[in-house]
């Protein structure tokens, strides 16, 4: 009898901390089964370096607080806030280049008792700050709008691209330009940006540093020089092809216990993935991260508000250029840009900022019945 009086007491005590909780729980366990399958492609990367992966995981522990925090905000404290945290944003970025550590760039500060990228940061805060600007202005933005959108976007952009990091600076301004887009930027009105954007390349290519360069060269011809610039693309080439359709198994990637792929815990860690569970494997977790944006667009689709429908498409879509840049990346289908694997490649963070931004979109998910305004 007191058994049963525990176990309905137990039951009628987790119901109601779930209810507390404004979690959504299919998209919250989607992102823990990814962090899971990460933390298990670290250790087999690391070579079972236990320290690293507890490093790990204890940053996703960290990622997974700021996640349950920033889900009990409502987003109308959230669209307060997203000046100053826009602002601040860019202040740190200005101290990277004044302070700013790393090795042949200067992304990382260093403040003795935390050492992180403040670019990270970017990639919330500025889709944030021009969902903020456009939620309370005629919709779609006229081009007094666009060209305000266009210096929000361009001033963290161009920050961080000074570190030098062009990769992470055309992601932040991507992030940026879905805002846009989901605000219902017309179809001509996209054209004629793009072919600006197309005007601009080859003044572009003038700027850019010789190793970016080098990169788009040896995406183009990997074979031009195999064992200068091209080895990255190639050994993770080989690494995704030799796992065939089952895989190696786990603990049993070549390239990685040999040392021909690098960055075989950051960057190129879901090649190690792909040698190891195959196909089946990579379908499998593509699966999973197809869910995850699924989830969030439609988390975006059902918000009340316009700061937070855009805010939610932009979070969720910025997370599908993620994963389709390093996937691409790792197969030779795009440049090597230095685009971690979401939740799967070792960083902190990286994986503290994205689950920021899950918080946000489980917190608009939460709040999406008192229509906010």
């Amino acid at each position: 009898m007191n058994w049963l009086y525990l176990r309905g007491a137990l039951r009628r005590w987790t119901q109601r901390l779930w209810r507390r909780l404004p979690l959504d729980l299919p998209l919250t366990g989607a992102l823990l089964l990814l962090a899971g399958i990460g933390l298990a492609v670290l250790y087999s990367a690391s070579g079972g370096n236990w320290n690293q992966v507890g490093n790990q995981a204890a940053r996703l522990a960290l990622g997974f607080a700021v996640l349950l925090v920033l889900s009990r905000v409502p987003p109308a404290i959230l669209r307060s806030w997203t000046p100053w945290f826009y602002f601040a944003t860019v202040g740190l970025l200005l101290l990277v280049t004044l302070f700013g550590e790393g090795r042949g760039a200067h992304r990382w500060l260093d403040l003795g008792v935390v050492r992180f990228q403040p670019s990270e940061f970017a990639k919330l805060s500025l889709p944030m700050m021009v969902a903020w600007f456009l939620h309370d202005r005629m919709l779609p933005p006229g081009w007094g709008a666009l060209l305000a959108c266009a210096v929000l976007i361009g001033v963290p952009a161009g920050l961080i691209a000074e570190q030098p990091d062009l990769g992470t600076a055309l992601l932040v301004g991507i992030s940026g330009a879905f805002v846009i887009f989901l605000a219902g930027l017309s179809w001509w009105r996209i054209g004629a940006l793009a072919g600006l954007v197309a005007a601009a390349a080859p003044v572009a290519w003038q700027y850019m540093h010789e190793y970016q360069r080098n990169r788009i060269r040896m995406f183009l011809d990997p074979e031009s020089d195999p064992l200068g610039n091209g080895w990255n693309i190639i050994q993770a080439q080989i690494a995704v092809g030799s796992g065939g359709v089952p895989g190696k198994g786990f603990e049993a990637s070549t390239q990685a216990k040999l040392d021909f792929l690098p960055e075989h815990t950051t960057d190129f860690i879901f090649a190690v993935f792909g040698e190891e569970f195959g196909l089946v494997g990579v379908a499998l977790v593509l699966a999973l991260y197809l869910f995850i944006i699924g989830r969030g667009l439609w988390i975006a689709a059902s918000a009340r508000d316009t700061y937070s429908r855009l805010l939610a498409g932009a979070i969720s879509m910025t997370f599908f250029v993620y994963v389709m840049v390093n996937g691409g990346m790792i197969t030779g289908l795009l440049p090597v840009v230095g685009v971690p694997m979401p939740l799967i490649s070792y960083g902190g963070t990286s994986a503290v900022s994205l689950l920021a931004g899950f918080g946000v979109l489980l917190s608009i998910h939460a709040h999406r019945r008192l229509g906010a305004h």
